[in-house]
């Protein structure tokens, strides 16, 4: 369902997950809350080096991944610093636990908000997308990104608005932004993110979706 394009430095790992009821209908669990602090016990710790590694592997289609374009791994490192790291849903929470701690960015978006083939490849000059509901868009030219059939929809950066979850969501792909200089680190968050996946409860199906 998803092809990736040659890239000298991505390490990417990506999981589909069917949830047992719509996403609404389910609660995070208070370990998982917990996650939600820096301090939490976790199998992963991030670190100066992770940082710049990732930024490396966001620089070679040409992006400059920092101040509101850094990724979203130290967006979530400085938010939960300030106090303002709050639980959103099961989905996204888990999202935020993972690469908060791994110091991996992460993506997840809703697979029935998305249409046609899957690529993830880098973002052509010109292009752009919402990221939020008020309307705000990023450039994302250079940008490694998730593309469906009408064009980039996710990336390390901010994913957009035209394919994230809400309330009615069962079906999602997470995509753990990883690079090969920081090898098998992508391969140990997809794992500890399907250990917390199937901690939810039951009724979780995963698999790769690679």
């Amino acid at each position: 369902m998803l092809t990736v394009d040659s890239h000298p430095a991505l390490d990417l790992c990506a999981l589909e997950v069917t949830l047992p009821r719509p996403l609404g209908q389910l609660t995070s669990s208070p370990a998982l809350l917990a996650g939600l602090a820096a301090d939490a016990a976790a199998p992963m710790t991030s670190s100066d080096t992770v940082r710049l590694e990732v930024r490396n592997l966001l620089r070679h289609g040409g992006f400059k991944p920092t101040g509101r374009n850094k990724p979203a791994s130290e967006y979530l490192i400085k938010a939960e610093a300030n106090g303002y790291l709050g639980p959103i849903n099961v989905v996204v929470d888990l999202c935020n636990v993972v690469s908060l701690h791994s110091g991996l960015p992460i993506s997840v978006v809703d697979l029935d908000r998305v249409e046609g083939p899957l690529r993830v490849g880098i973002a052509e000059p010109g292009a752009s997308y919402v990221f939020n509901a008020s309307g705000q868009t990023i450039d994302i030219a250079g940008l490694l990104c998730l593309h469906d059939a009408q064009g980039p929809c996710a990336n390390a950066v901010k994913d957009s608005q035209r394919t994230k979850t809400d309330e009615g969501t069962t079906r999602c792909l997470y995509l753990l932004w990883g690079t090969t200089a920081l090898e098998g680190r992508a391969a140990e968050a997809a794992s500890w993110a399907e250990v917390l996946l199937r901690a939810q409860g039951d009724g979780v199906a995963i698999r790769d979706a690679l």
